[in-house]
């Protein structure tokens, strides 16, 4: 899932790091890519806890939701991407089956979008899901 952040810095500070969709989660970096990176690890662990607790993963806002947010103004945005399979705890092989042409589809996505088919349905199946919990 990519998470979009917010990163400010000012004169006599390191970058900070706000992620708007994961209230409580926020890092900071001497330089912006450290910045970046600690995010990532910061989004990581965090949806880490909320897994634990059993709680919802919520699902990435698009940066133009957040961008009119007085409370971001200033700063530059980035996405912040985590692989939700690596986190989510236990792993467990299933047997599903599905027709040729939607497996090619899920193949072809994610290929495009650089995961295993396994890292990618896991992660369409977080976001649909995180979606539905929203929606109720």
């Amino acid at each position: 899932m990519k998470y979009p952040v917010v990163i400010h810095k000012d004169a006599d500070s390191d970058y900070g790091v706000i992620v708007p969709d994961l209230p409580g989660c926020f890092s900071a970096g001497k330089t912006f890519d450290e910045a970046l990176d600690m995010a990532r690890e910061a989004v990581g662990l965090h949806l880490e806890g909320l897994l634990a607790e059993g709680m919802p993963v919520p699902a990435p806002s698009p940066i133009e939701a957040l961008i009119g947010n007085p409370e971001y103004a200033g700063g530059v945005w980035a996405l912040v991407d985590v692989d939700l399979s690596k986190i989510s705890g236990k792993t467990r092989r299933v047997n599903i089956t599905l027709p040729e042409r939607v497996l090619a589809l899920i193949d072809e996505a994610a290929r495009r979008s650089g995961e295993s088919r396994s890292a990618y349905l896991a992660r369409v199946a977080m976001e649909a899901a995180s979606r539905n919990e929203r929606a109720a």
